[in-house]
């Protein structure tokens, strides 16, 4: 199998009777766990206004990285429609400078959270429905390098200026994501624990159209997968029921904290979570570390990925974090074979 890395992706999820402040040193306990265990780089998400999940990226970022010595740490991702392209290129370059050359910053264009959200972030329903994200991108950019002569911002630099801003990565879902990082020539991570398209040909497309730029000479693709690991077939089931009935509430709008195991086995499953059930893609890789791991590695063979981005959504923290130890040390074995 290619040897390509393994990261994480961290949704910070709230978990049935825990705070949700709980869950944010319990992203920071998880990041060193996942560096103990060899994994390349753990990126935080960005939601607003759910009951399901905590989200502050650049706190989280910061923080891992302090509590952290070589994990690259990142933002996967700052939702940029609702930022000042300044603020996050001020944000992210100071963040180089404490923690240089371990910082990414992932750029997404969804909202991540619910339309009367979106409007409070952005100040105005003409903001909120402003198709600009590759304006925007092109304002991070000239905050950084500099703007031509004329344009409204020119002479206004995000400090500190003796640092570069962190790798720029696009994520996305579709084939309009993969284009643009292809086109603007950045890094790009396909969001396949929810996406829908197949990963294969949207990343041979972000290879294929790939223009190196200021951002990056290569292209770099992260593949993004729900894993759900356990010592045992039968308790890896059990841990994804949970997942799975967490998923399905959040699709009917009734987003809530993960169940256990057990509050999970004796949900009374409604027809429509049912039906809803049954509709679910993309579905979690499900197992012990040897059945995943070959599943894991085909998927990265034949999608040419350059990168393997784990989430793994469990509610018990140690088990969570067992997960990502079985994976990283069985693909390590299967790599060195």
């Amino acid at each position: 199998m290619s040897p390509v890395p393994l990261s994480v992706l961290d949704l910070s999820p709230v978990l049935s009777g825990r705070p949700p402040s709980a869950e944010l040193r319990a992203s920071v306990d998880l990041a060193r766990a996942a560096e103990r265990a060899g994994y390349h780089r753990y990126w935080v998400a960005e939601h607003h206004n759910s009951p399901a999940v905590v989200s502050a990226p650049a706190v989280l970022v910061a923080t891992i990285a302090a509590a952290t010595t070589t994990l690259r740490v990142g933002a996967g991702g700052v939702m940029l429609p609702n930022h000042s392209p300044l603020q996050v290129a001020e944000t992210f370059r100071s963040l180089e400078a404490l923690h240089p050359g371990r910082v990414d910053l992932g750029i997404g264009r969804a909202p991540g959270t619910d339309g009367r959200t979106a409007l409070a972030l952005r100040g105005s329903r003409e903001a909120l429905v402003r198709d600009d994200f590759e304006d925007r991108l092109a304002e991070l950019r000239g905050h950084v390098d500099g703007f031509e002569p004329g344009h409204p911002f020119a002479g206004v630099v995000a400090q500190p200026t003796d640092v570069p801003l962190p790798p720029v990565w696009l994520l996305g879902s579709s084939d309009h994501g993969a284009r643009v990082a292809a086109a603007l020539g950045t890094g790009y991570a396909y969001a396949g624990h929810f996406g829908t398209l197949d990963p294969v040909p949207l990343l041979r497309a972000y290879r294929a159209g790939f223009a190196p730029s200021r951002w990056r000479s290569q292209p770099h693709a992260v593949l993004a997968v729900s894993v759900v690991v356990a010592p045992t077939a039968q308790r890896a089931a059990e841990l994804a029921h949970a997942a799975t009935l967490a998923t399905v509430r959040l699709r009917l709008g009734a987003a809530g904290p993960l169940p256990t195991p057990e509050e999970a086995a004796a949900h009374r499953w409604t027809l429509a979570e049912r039906n809803a059930a049954g509709r679910l893609e993309p579905r979690p890789v499900v197992g012990t570390a040897g059945q995943v791991v070959p599943v894991l590695a085909d998927l990265v063979d034949r999608s040419g990925a350059d990168e393997l981005m784990v989430l793994t959504q469990v509610h018990d923290p140690a088990e969570r974090a067992l997960s990502y130890e079985l994976l990283a040390r069985e693909w390590s074995l299967r790599a060195v074979a």
